[in-house]
């Protein structure tokens, strides 16, 4: 308390033992112990209002040391197992988190990671990923701006996620500590394969295959592809300590439609330690119909280039750019992508009239809206010649497709003459327009589907924009290509509507995520959040079938099916109120990616530690690693104040003495008829 409060409480002593002196003994005849309990209650009772009023505070300091954090981060991948390491591994762990010194130094904090990051103290090493990444990040959010050791027990093998050497904060040093056996075998790995996942019937795909290498002398090895007991292809290659590495590129026939599994293996006649990464399978689905898609414009523009790129990452679709001249007929094309059509596009739009193909007609300034108003019936069209930029909304109610928003909102605007665009009644709107964050309510992107003819309509050219700006918030054109590939799969099909919509891969490797994803809808076609899904999962050998119920998500059911046998699988999913069924199959294939290592990653650990200014140690130095972390000024334990301000009598109860007081005087005065 300051001097001024303490002042004030002596004289609220004064003011109350002054104001129930001149209240019971002024004057007063008697001063019988009756009046002097009177006035002593009285005296508290103004004494405790005053106190009330004043609220002398308290100030308490107390004193906190703040060590630094010590993250233990161990690997809990069973790459570790492989490797034969658990053992170690756990020794060199409870001799870090064991020892008194670094706990009285540091604030120790155990950690296990695989393809995630969590708080733990006891490890199975069974994890079927390893993400270092994550580690990386999840570090920098707990202990944002502070200065601390990591201890990394692991071998450095990293199976997803980003470069983890370039991930953690470099300002924070990393002392791996590396686990495994460091001795370099020999041993030849399949690393990579890069395939299409689809083919088409009767042509060539091609196959990249990454061979590594890991020895001390001169290999020749042998790399086949096979399918079943088919030899495809078969080649020598040659390794040496100097020559790590090889790619295969091949070209294998699609002579069968269908899901077809490949095997690549590699093999020398010396022996290995791990034959495991010596083969990997992998799975082409041949489809025997390509889609054919024409690209129709009278003008150049960055769109057709992007239109093109996008469709034709679905390796069913061909875009072929034509100019309205240039098309002789019609009857080779699925989808007709019409980019800001003229009269001179008259002829083609006659002539598609009696062929009904689905189109997808894309507008900007040098449409003529004009000639748009008598070629179609889906809009109407009041157009200036005033140019504008129009911003895109995302309707979370369109249901002519399962979508998802890619970010539209973020997307640069398009542009478009001003003017009016009225809808009719069977049109459906996935994206509606504004200009500068006004909404107009006005269609952006629109599809309608009417007698068995199904259109698309795009108002505003610059896509090419929305494709660019998609790749450099996502690192990658996969969002923008696979929305595209849906509008074109709309327009591709003349297919009913079906009330329940399953999406699936027809391959999964095992160890991946196995999500099978659906949609019901009612017969108004609205998703019907209400549905029950079920899912009926059959291994075509053993026969053996397991059921499962899709749980609803945002938009959408969804079962994981992970833990499935490698094998294939046939499944079956229905809605329960209304019977709609879909069938359909898929494949799980023999694939550990935590199994591919034979060696400890000491290399990229070493960088990890050059990066962090850290050292590598291995399981014998654990001693010097602790003796390090001891010795390091740089981590010294803070003591911090802490100033605790409460009140000298906490208000509540004031509150409580003075009713009491009150009370007590009132009924003594009344008992002794003083009132």
């Amino acid at each position: 308390m300051n001097n001024s409060t303490i002042v004030l409480l002596l004289l609220s002593v004064v003011i109350a033992g002054g104001l129930s002196y001149f209240q019971y003994f002024f004057k007063a005849k008697s001063r019988s112990n009756t009046t002097k309990l009177l006035a002593f209650l009285r005296f508290l009772t103004i004494f405790g209002l005053l106190l009330l009023l004043i609220n002398p505070i308290v100030s308490r300091s107390t004193f906190e040391t703040i060590k630094t954090p010590l993250p233990i981060v161990v690997d809990n991948s069973s790459s570790i197992i492989d490797l034969k390491a658990t053992q170690v591994a756990q020794e060199v762990y409870e001799k870090l988190n064991s020892n008194s010194d670094l706990k009285n130094k540091f604030d120790v904090q155990t950690y296990r990671f695989d393809s995630e990051f969590q708080s733990a103290e006891a490890f199975d090493f069974k994890g079927k990923q390893t993400n270092l990444d994550a580690v990386a990040e999840n570090l920098k959010s707990i202990y944002k701006n502070r200065s601390f050791p990591t201890v990394l027990i692991s071998d450095g093998n990293q199976t997803t996620g980003s470069d983890y050497v370039f991930s953690f904060d470099a300002a924070n040093k990393v002392y791996p500590l590396v686990v495994g056996d460091t001795t370099t075998y020999l041993d030849l790995k399949i690393n990579t394969i890069n395939v299409n996942k689809y083919a088409f019937h009767k042509n060539k795909f091609p196959v990249e295959v990454f061979l590594q290498y890991a020895g001390t002398k001169s290999v020749t090895a042998k790399f086949s592809i096979t399918q079943g007991n088919e030899v495809l292809t078969t080649q020598s290659v040659s390794f040496s300590p100097s020559k790590k590495s090889e790619v295969i590129n091949v070209l294998l026939p699609a002579d069968k439609s269908g899901l077809q599994i490949y095997n690549a293996k590699i093999s020398s006649s010396e022996t290995e330690k791990n034959t495991y990464n010596n083969s990997k399978k992998f799975a082409v689905e041949v489809i025997d119909q390509k889609s054919e898609i024409a690209l129709i414009s009278a003008i150049n523009h960055p769109d057709l280039g992007a239109l093109k790129r996008a469709i034709e990452t679905n390796a069913q679709r061909k875009v072929t750019i034509l100019k309205p001249n240039q098309v002789n007929s019609l009857n080779n094309y699925n989808v007709l992508i019409l980019y800001q059509p003229t009269a001179e596009f008259k002829s083609v739009l006659e002539a598609n009239k009696n062929l009904k193909i689905n189109t997808f007609i894309l507008t900007g300034n040098k449409t003529d809206f004009g000639f748009l108003n008598q070629q179609q019936a889906d809009f109407e069209f009041k157009m200036s010649s005033q140019k504008e930029d129009y911003l895109s909304n995302f309707n979370t109610d369109f249901n002519v497709f399962a979508t998802e928003n890619i970010g539209f909102e973020n997307f640069p605007p398009l542009e478009n003459p001003y003017g009016t665009i009225s809808a009719k009644p069977n049109v459906s709107v996935l994206l509606t327009s504004s200009i500068r964050n006004v909404s107009t309510n006005a269609p952006l992107l629109a599809f309608t589907d009417t007698s068995g003819k199904r259109s698309a309509y795009l108002f505003g050219e610059n896509i090419w924009k929305w494709r660019a700006e998609s790749f450099i918030s996502k690192k990658s054109f996969e969002a923008f290509d696979v929305f595209m590939d849906k509008i074109i799969q709309f327009l591709a099909s003349n297919d009913s509507k079906k009330s329940l919509i399953v999406n699936h891969e027809r391959f999964y490797n095992s160890g991946d995520a196995l999500e099978i994803t659906a949609q019901y809808f009612n017969k108004n076609y609205e998703l019907d959040e209400k549905a029950r899904l079920t899912i009926a999962v059959t291994n075509t050998k053993t026969k053996q079938v397991k059921k499962y119920d899709l749980l609803k998500t945002t938009s959408n059911f969804k079962v994981n099916l992970d833990g499935l046998a490698p094998g294939s699988y046939s499944f079956s999913v229905k809605e329960l109120n209304s019977n709609a069924s879909y069938s359909s199959t898929f494949e799980v294939i023999d694939f550990d990616i935590e199994k591919q290592f034979v060696n400890p990653d000491v290399a990229k650990l070493k960088q990890l530690a050059s990066q962090t200014k850290g050292t590598v140690y291995v399981p014998n130095q654990v001693d010097a690693l602790i003796k390090v972390l001891l010795d390091n000024a740089d981590y010294k334990a803070v003591q911090k104040a802490v100033v605790q301000k409460t009140p000298l009598i906490d208000w509540y109860w004031l509150l409580v003495l003075i009713t009491i007081t009150l009370a007590s005087e009132w009924f003594i005065r009344k008992y002794n008829g003083l009132l």
